[in-house]
C-alpha cells in the first residue's frame, strides 16, 4: 500500500496555520466587511495609515510636484474596516495634514506583501 496519502495527512496536519493579522475580526465572514475596534491605538492599523501616506508622497513625487501640492504628513488613522478577499483588505479613513483622506489597501501576509489601491479625499473632509 502506497504512503502517499499518509505523508501528505501528516504535513497538512503539521503545517503551520496562515497568519493572519490580529486586526481581523473572529469569525469574519469571505467577503463581508468588519469594523476594526481600537483603531488609533492598534499599531498594525496606523502602519498602514502611515504606508498609505508614504506611498502618496511617492506618486506625487513620481508625476512631479504640481503648483502648490505638497507632500502630506500622517497624523492617524480614525476609522478602519477589514474585508478578506484574497488576502486582507482594509478601508481606512486616514487623518493627514489637516484633512482626511480615503485608503484602500491589499495585505497578503504569506506573501510579505502590501499594495495601496486607492488614496483620496474624503467626502467627510477636515482632519484633527
Amino acid at each position: 500500500m502506497s504512503k502517499s496519502p499518509t505523508i501528505i495527512f501528516l504535513l497538512l496536519l503539521l503545517a503551520p496555520p496562515l497568519s493572519i493579522p490580529s486586526s481581523v475580526a473572529v469569525g469574519a465572514r469571505v467577503g463581508g466587511r468588519t469594523e476594526v475596534t481600537d483603531v488609533e491605538r492598534n499599531g498594525e492599523i496606523q502602519d498602514l495609515g502611515k504606508f498609505c501616506v508614504q506611498q502618496y508622497n511617492l506618486q506625487l513625487q513620481k508625476k512631479g510636484s504640481q503648483a502648490g501640492t505638497q507632500p502630506l504628513e500622517f497624523s492617524k488613522v480614525v476609522e478602519a474596516q477589514t474585508q478578506v478577499v484574497s488576502g486582507i483588505k482594509y478601508f481606512m479613513k486616514i487623518s493627514a495634514s489637516g484633512q482626511i483622506y480615503d485608503a484602500e489597501v491589499v495585505v497578503r501576509p504569506w506573501v510579505r506583501a502590501k499594495e495601496m489601491l486607492t488614496f483620496a479625499p474624503s467626502p467627510r473632509s477636515t482632519g484633527d
